[in-house]
Order: C-alpha cells, then sequence, then structure tokens
C-alpha cells in the first residue's frame, strides 16, 4: 500500500467537513468586520459603540484589569479590579497580553493588538466547535451545525467575550464521550469548566442518564478525570493568588440583577417576592424546581432521552433562572440546542429574538445614566419585550423537546433509525432505572 493509499480514508472522511469549516470562517470574518467600526476607535466614545452595535469587553478590559502592566491574579490592584472569570481564561488573557505589549510600547496600540489576538482564537475556537459539533452529529445530521457556524446572533455576540473557548471545549468533550474516550471527556469537560461554570450543566446530565442506564464506571471516570483536571488548573491560584483566584466566585455570589435577567423584569415592575426578594436564593431555588423536572422527566420517559436533549434542558434552565443573561450566552446554548432539535422554525424564532435582543440592550444602555440619550436609546418596556421575547422562544424549544423526549417517534433525529447520536456508553443500553420501575 502506497502512503497515498494509506492517507485516503483520512482524505475521504475530512472532505464531508471542509465546507462547514469554510463556512464557520466565514462567520468568524462576519463577527469580525461587524465591530470593525470600534475597532478603528468606536470603543473610546460610548454612544459610538453603542450605536454601531459593536461592544465587546476585550478591549476595555485589558486597561481595566491592568493587563497592559500586570498579570491577571497576582495584580497588586483592588480586590473589584481582578479578573473575573476563572483561571483558563484568565490565563489565556494573560498570554495574548504579553504579545500586545512585546509588539510596542503604545498602550492603546496594544489594547487593539490584544482585541485581535484574542478575536484570532475566538474565531479559530469557533471553527473547531462546529467542526467538532459535526462530528457529534454523524453524516445524517452533518449540516446541522451551520446553525452554529453563521446564524446571525453568532456572528453578532461572537466576540464580546471569550465564551467561543469554552464552547470548543464542551463540543470537545461531547465528541470524546460519544467515543467512548472517558478520560478525554473529563479532561476537556474539567478544563471547559475552568474556562466558564455553565459546563458543570453538563455533568447533571450525564449523572441523570447514567442513574437511568446503569453505566456508573464510565460516569465515575469522567466525573473524577474533570475534577482531577480542575483541581490541577485552580490549585495552583488558590495557593499562591488566593485573592486573585477567589475573585470569580465572589463576584458570581455578591453579584446583584443584571441585564437580561427576567429578575430584572420583576425588580422594575415592583412585583412581590419575585421583584423584592434574595434573587440569589430565588434563582437558586428555581433552578432546583427545573432541574428536579428535568430528573423526572429523564427517569420517567418511554424511552431514554438523547444526551443532548437533557444538556440543553439543564443549559436553558440555567441560563433563565440566572441573576444575569448577557447577549453572549446565546454561543452556549445554540449547538447543544441544535443538537436537542434540530427543527428550523423553532431554532428560527428563538434567532429572531436573540437579534432583537441583541439590539435592544445597546439601545437601552443609550438611555441610561451616565449617557441618558433618550433620543437615542429605548426605554423599560421596549427593551423588556426582548427579554421576554428570549424567554418565551426559548421555553417553547424546550416543550418541543420534552414533547420529543415523551413521544420519541416525534425526535426528528431518531427518525434517522439512530437511539443517540451523542449517547457513548448510552447508545442503545438497556434500562436498569425508571420510576415505572418503582412505582410497578
Amino acid at each position: 500500500m502506497t502512503s497515498a493509499e494509506a492517507r485516503a480514508p483520512w482524505v475521504a472522511r475530512a472532505v464531508p467537513y471542509l465546507p462547514l469549516g469554510l463556512i464557520a470562517a466565514l462567520g468568524a470574518t462576519f463577527a469580525y468586520v461587524v465591530r470593525l467600526p470600534c475597532r478603528t476607535g468606536g470603543w473610546n466614545d460610548q454612544v459610538s459603540t453603542y450605536t454601531n452595535f459593536c461592544y465587546t469587553d476585550i478591549y476595555p478590559l485589558y486597561f481595566d484589569r491592568e493587563l497592559a502592566t500586570q498579570n491577571p491574579y497576582f495584580a497588586d490592584v483592588p480586590f473589584d479590579k481582578q479578573v473575573e472569570y476563572p483561571v483558563v481564561l484568565g490565563e489565556v488573557m494573560q498570554f495574548f497580553a504579553w504579545f500586545a505589549r512585546a509588539l510596542g510600547p503604545d498602550r492603546v496600540a496594544q489594547a487593539v493588538r490584544f482585541y485581535d489576538l484574542t478575536v484570532l482564537l475566538l474565531g479559530v475556537s469557533l471553527v473547531v466547535g462546529v467542526l467538532l459539533m459535526a462530528a457529534v452529529a454523524g453524516p445524517t445530521r452533518r449540516w446541522d451545525p451551520l446553525w452554529y457556524a453563521i446564524s446571525p446572533a453568532v456572528v453578532l455576540a461572537a466576540y464580546i467575550n471569550w465564551d467561543l473557548v469554552a464552547g470548543a471545549l464542551s463540543m470537545g468533550m461531547l465528541l470524546a464521550w460519544k467515543r467512548q474516550r472517558q478520560v478525554a471527556a473529563g479532561v476537556l469537560l474539567g478544563l471547559a469548566i475552568a474556562t466558564k461554570f455553565y459546563p458543570l450543566m453538563f455533568l447533571g446530565a450525564l449523572f441523570l442518564l447514567t442513574w437511568r442506564t446503569g453505566r456508573w464506571r464510565p460516569f465515575l471516570v469522567t466525573a473524577g478525570s474533570a475534577a482531577g483536571v480542575w483541581l490541577v488548573v485552580n490549585v495552583p491560584f488558590m495557593i499562591f493568588a488566593w485573592d486573585g483566584w477567589r475573585r470569580f466566585y465572589v463576584f458570581s455570589q455578591e453579584r446583584g440583577v443584571d441585564w437580561g435577567s427576567p429578575w430584572l423584569f420583576f425588580q422594575n415592575k415592583g412585583w412581590p417576592v419575585l421583584g423584592d426578594g434574595d434573587v440569589s436564593t430565588l434563582g437558586m431555588a428555581t433552578l432546583a424546581i427545573m432541574c428536579l423536572g428535568i430528573a423526572v422527566l429523564t427517569l420517567a420517559a418511554p424511552r431514554r432521552p438523547r444526551l443532548a436533549q437533557i444538556c440543553f434542558l439543564a443549559l436553558a434552565a440555567f441560563m433563565m433562572t440566572n441573576k444575569v443573561w448577557s447577549p453572549q450566552f446565546v454561543l452556549w446554548l445554540v449547538p447543544f440546542a441544535v443538537l436537542a432539535r434540530p427543527n428550523w422554525k423553532p431554532l428560527a424564532l428563538w434567532q429572531l429574538a436573540e437579534v432583537w435582543y441583541f439590539a435592544a440592550i445597546w439601545l437601552y444602555l443609550l438611555a441610561q445614566p451616565p449617557l441618558s440619550r433618550d433620543d437615542l436609546g429605548i426605554g423599560d418596556d421596549t427593551y423588556f419585550t426582548a427579554v421576554w421575547g428570549r424567554i418565551i422562544t426559548i421555553g417553547i424549544m424546550m416543550a418541543f423537546v420534552v414533547r420529543d423526549v415523551l413521544r420519541p417517534e416525534k425526535d426528528v433525529v431518531r427518525q434517522a433509525d439512530i437511539d443517540d447520536q451523542a449517547g457513548g456508553v448510552f447508545d442503545d443500553a438497556p434500562d436498569r432505572f425508571t420510576l415505572q420501575s418503582v412505582l410497578r
């Protein structure tokens, strides 16, 4: 066999992914173009930033978190100026800050270079995430990742923050689990949790399906690997930079209600209990109730749900009950929403709601102090139509997923004679525990 013949199977497998990679690269490029008005000077004027819809955290945090002069977590700055992200993101920020500083002394030019270098990483993360998602979806649903590659909401939100890094790690975790590489799945999950906290919800999804199937060893290997990697990444900072390390966790706990959250609506309208109670407690209680419902659904469904369905429901529940719901959080949900139910109508409706929210938040901020530009912005009631638009459209998608779980014949993925394309050890696994078995 020649070397060319030996390479042929690999090339043949890679060819179907090439168009998806190119389209994802196009989406990443569009996302860069969207922010060009800010990159060329608009970031120095809030009104221009909001009217051009090109806000990003990347540029201002280079100055505000002293990345131009100091290292995250070890910086000699007030506690509220420490980097408020888990350590993987903090070190990503540090890595690109080193490059930006090395290429020239001018701090404004450094910040622009810091943005460009970070965007390069995020664009690559989007392409990688799309390709990994395609591998998870399998050949029968190869083109579903186009929703992640180039949907309007993804393009608009891609470079607000560093979320695409966690997205690529999460898709890598799902692919490793699919291929029954539990250690690799745990390593990637641990890194994802150390990047953005939301992938922790996927551990709950794995636990519920493990409970139903009795496949405990793969779950414990994955969970143990995730915990081990998380500790390896975090413990050095816990020991040597305690205040900087704990900034993320203190900030998350003490943070008040912020933009995008339904709790902000309740507070703004003065609702009893929901508007004047302890939002941290209310949010945790509401999330616990929704997670209990997901657990009952998983264990009571006539057929074991697919992993992507439970991941989507858990993540959507986390977002809907959170104290803050930033525009870029759409990046968390898109791949799991598509894997859970790749039906274009509810997805398109949700994407429209996300695009409206993306526009509404910046117009709303224009009308808020200190800018108070009522001539350019929108008021409370108009803004809250966008908040509830997201909640309602995601709620509709959740309802359809629940219906598919309860009536598996309606699941478009399973209509292709597939049990669970991302299930790994759960795929075609018999039930070991269900609520029906308890009630018999």
